[in-house]
């Protein structure tokens, strides 16, 4: 029994081999600074150290709790990702039907290209040019609106127009990663159902709504559970590098990662800092277990775990 154990595992040791390098980097890179999490909960201060520093339980917490910002920026983080998670899946299905319609493979390939370019362009370089398109002055909508006698608008001194434009640039920055997702799965969906389907005489709509979307379903889960994990955090270039940092649009770009950062830089507390980053992470677990949970009552062979 042993002798057939060590077979086994001798013809595995290749496999062990190829696995552990990412093994090692998950570990260094996620579970020893799990180390750090006590930091939450101690009044840090780099003399002391880690294991120094003072211990004050759940005090770090009151200030994330406390804050007369406190109602807005769980607004603005949890909103904005519910409506964009929404979206991102509408957009991001109905753009792979449209490809996979296509049916000339080299324009197939340049909507793909296209569609992800965005996503591989970093905030900053898309900062820059949200300011050529939004600059009060020298911006190219109101360059337009003034050649036709009307006039320029103060995009970053008004917090009204802000959740619109944070929209069109998160969709047109992030709508290609689900989208080729999507493609990828209905690639992989049978022609017969299809061929079937056209012979009994259902349309075009009536294929994707009884063929197509029922097959995209355990992707559209796994892509929302996935989005349901991250709802309590913020894309952090968005929402900082795209309003410039204007305090007059807090209200509509203010979120708890920058808030936290903000609160950093103003008071250095570091502890305060990790609080907030310890209560975004259980929230979120929490949030992708219940997700989970009410998936496998609704339909348990398309949850997750």
């Amino acid at each position: 029994m042993k002798t057939k154990k060590k077979v086994k595992f001798k013809r595995w040791i290749p496999c062990y081999l190829m696995a552990l390098p990412c093994v090692i980097y998950f570990f260094i890179n996620n579970y020893m600074p799990m180390v750090g999490l006590q930091i939450a909960f101690k009044r840090y201060n780099v003399k002391d150290g880690i294991w120094g520093s003072q211990f004050i339980g759940f005090d770090n917490f009151k200030y994330l709790f406390s804050s007369k910002e406190a109602w807005v920026i769980t607004r603005n983080t949890i909103g904005y990702n519910l409506f964009w998670i929404i979206l991102n899946t509408v957009l991001g299905v109905a753009i792979a039907i449209f490809l996979n319609e296509i049916r000339s493979k080299t324009a197939k390939k340049v909507y793909q290209t296209f569609i992800l370019l965005p996503y591989l362009i970093s905030m900053v370089v898309v900062s820059y040019l949200a300011y050529a398109f939004l600059s009060e002055q020298t911006g190219f909508i109101n360059s337009i609106l003034k050649s036709l006698g009307l006039p320029g608008i103060m995009w970053y001194q008004k917090a009204k127009y802000w959740p619109v434009i944070l929209t069109i640039i998160y969709e047109w920055k992030n709508i290609g990663f689900n989208t080729i997702i999507f493609l990828a799965s209905l690639v992989g969906i049978s022609k017969d159902y299809y061929e079937a389907a056209e012979m009994d005489g259902a349309t075009k709509w009536m294929q994707i709504k009884k063929i197509t979307i029922p097959m995209l379903v355990p992707t559209i889960v796994m892509l929302v559970t996935v989005g349901m994990g991250n709802i309590f955090r913020s894309d952090f270039g968005l929402f900082y590098q795209v309003p410039r940092n204007q305090g007059m649009l807090n209200a509509a770009t203010n979120t708890i990662d920058t808030f936290v950062f903000r609160a950093l830089l103003q008071t250095g507390d570091i502890g305060m800092s990790s609080a907030a980053s310890f209560y975004q992470s259980v929230i979120c677990l929490i949030t992708i277990l219940i997700f989970n949970s009410v998936m496998k009552k609704l339909s348990k062979e398309n949850a997750m775990f």
